[in-house]
């Protein structure tokens, strides 16, 4: 039976096609911005919109990326590349090539941690925190 946060062991989850995971990855980091935005502020949902998009996006992720990725695991930065090298079946309307393929690898990575229950990892690259 599927619970919302039902595991996968890492096996089972380095099996998962890289766009896979990053599909799933996409909506964790979404999901994580949005809730961190709603209880840090009072905001209007315009704002927070507004916002969020900016932190969403794969500018914005490229750039995250960019102060956290030297702290990867062996484990995260390997399917961190395979996530950035994987061929994707549609581009990016907003972002550069590069930008896109390096927040799909780390799309890849939080995917990869959430199927896996490591929520606290999650939190520590996001936030940037004891890397």
């Amino acid at each position: 039976m599927f619970g919302l946060f039902s595991l996968m062991d890492s096996q089972q989850a380095k099996q998962l096609s890289p766009v896979t995971l990053a599909f799933v990855g996409d909506a964790v980091y979404s999901l994580y911005i949005r809730s961190r935005e709603v209880q840090g502020s009072d905001k209007r949902p315009a704002e927070l919109q507004k916002h969020t998009s900016e932190l969403v996006s794969a500018k914005g992720q490229s750039e995250l990326l960019s102060r956290i990725e030297q702290a990867f695991t062996e484990e995260e930065a390997a399917i961190f590349h395979r996530g950035r090298n994987a061929k994707k079946a549609t581009k990016s309307k907003n972002a550069s090539v590069v930008d896109y393929n390096r927040s799909t690898g780390f799309e890849a990575v939080l995917g990869y941690l959430y199927l896996t229950g490591r929520y606290d990892r999650i939190s520590q690259l996001i936030e940037g925190d004891n890397l």
